[in-house]
């Protein structure tokens, strides 16, 4: 793997690490100090509805400017909001509001960064290291489910405002790294001379681009419906386990979890992804499925401890190989764009997730599956009668759901015939040399 890619890999992890952490700290003293539920996931949706509403134009900026500067400056934006935070913390003054505001203003410099940093690693990591390179970025995800463990540690040695102040110099070491690495022009401005087109219209250029390439709107549509059903699992997976188990051993199997996910992506790093892509990426969202309905059989710690892993080892591989596949079918001057939309799209999809999974657990599968209840001489006869049992049966749904996705999927001939039929962008010399 190219040295330059490593390096800043390395920094932006280590960066991520420390604002997961950041992130995780501020929703406990939000909740610590309200009580409430819905303020507590609050910060969640003003945590990703900013890459919604924001990618489109991050993506445009950046295929307009030098990706190095851009992320140069939200590394620097984000870290100017984390020292207000640290400023309020240690005033005193810190209200529920401010983090709502600076988690929400963080999200912007933070989906700006990505947008740039998803753009320009086709021109760090050669073709058939591709796959390799997007399993490493998938270990971020892993990290993130991590953070609790590092969090605790963290706050007993240096407290809530140290928390913050680690996250800040990560923030402007990441800074200094990108500043540091040689990065050669075609690699940061990969459109340099394309004459730009207006700026609205340009809003809209990764949707054009998909519907003209109907087997990349194929893929673009699957990951999308692959993050609602898998998206709905995983926000209730915590409910899930607290109804039959405690919060000791909720900790354990949200460890065990995130080994899986650290795991798969290890081993994508390591393998690169299947090579028949599109091939290989249904068949892991039909295995997620197996797995993800999996967990609905029974109230049990044992059976989350292997379905839990077991399943979160599979979407590196969905995720990755996805990201690979639009990264070797799209020009370089216009990857951000494109990845862009891709994003907004599918975490479109994890919002809707975030809004209908509390209410469709407690007012509708709850009450269905409790003892007496419309589907307890049913479904309850597979999954069982009582709490949690309707989070059970949402499972078991979202499960079948994907297991019915993916050949569906594969049965549409655009989606099936990508890799033939639309050939993988010719890599520029200059960029090919860059890395020599």
């Amino acid at each position: 793997m190219p040295r330059a890619f490593l390096t800043i890999w390395s920094s932006q992890l280590l960066s991520i690490i420390t604002s997961s952490v950041t992130g995780f700290v501020l929703g406990v003293w939000v909740f610590q100090r309200t009580g409430s539920a819905t303020q507590f996931v609050t910060i969640t949706l003003c945590a990703v509805l900013p890459e919604v509403l924001f990618s489109p134009p991050a993506g445009s900026l950046a295929d307009r400017w030098d990706r190095r500067r851009l992320m140069m400056a939200a590394d620097l934006g984000a870290a100017l909001t984390t020292g207000v935070l640290a400023l309020l913390l240690a005033a005193g003054d810190l209200q529920v509001w401010h983090i709502y505001v600076i988690t929400a203003v963080g999200a912007v410099f933070g989906t700006a960064q990505m947008a740039a940093y998803h753009a320009m690693m086709p021109s760090l990591v050669p073709k058939e290291r591709l796959g390799r390179a997007n399993g490493l970025m998938q270990v971020a995800d892993a990290v993130r489910i991590a953070s609790p463990l590092l969090a605790g540690a963290l706050l007993v040695g240096v407290g809530l405002t140290g928390v913050v102040v680690i996250d800040l110099v990560t923030f402007l070491l990441s800074r200094a790294v990108l500043h540091l690495v040689p990065l050669p022009r075609e690699v940061t401005r990969p459109g340099a001379g394309r004459p730009a087109e207006p700026w609205l219209r340009d809003l809209a250029f990764g949707l054009r681009h998909l519907r003209a390439r109907k087997g990349l709107a194929w893929l673009v549509g699957l990951l999308a419906a692959y993050n609602l059903f898998f998206g709905m699992a995983g926000v209730l997976v915590q409910p899930l386990i607290l109804s039959f188990g405690s919060a000791a051993l909720l900790g354990a199997l949200m460890f065990a979890g995130g080994s899986g996910l650290f795991a798969g992506g290890l081993v994508m790093s390591a393998w690169g992804g299947p090579r028949r892509r599109v091939r290989g990426l249904v068949c892991f969202v039909a295995l997620g499925g197996v797995l993800l309905a999996a967990h609905s059989l029974s109230p049990s710690g044992a059976l989350i401890a292997v379905v839990a892993p077991a399943f979160l080892f599979t979407i590196p591989f969905v995720q990755g190989t996805g990201i690979t596949i639009l990264q070797l079918k799209t020009h370089p001057a216009e990857l951000g764009r494109v990845l862009a939309t891709t994003r907004a799209v599918t975490q479109s999809a994890t919002v809707l997730t975030y809004l209908a999974a509390g209410p469709l657990a407690d007012r509708v599968f709850e009450p269905l599956l409790a003892p007496g209840g419309a589907l307890a001489g049913s479904v309850g006869r597979l999954v069982g009668t009582g709490p949690g049992r309707g989070i059970a049966t949402i499972f078991l749904l979202t499960g079948a759901a994907l297991l019915v996705l993916a050949p569906l999927a594969y049965l549409q001939p655009r989606l099936r015939r990508l890799e033939t039929e639309l050939p993988d962008v010719e890599e520029p010399s200059d960029a090919a040399l860059s890395r020599s």
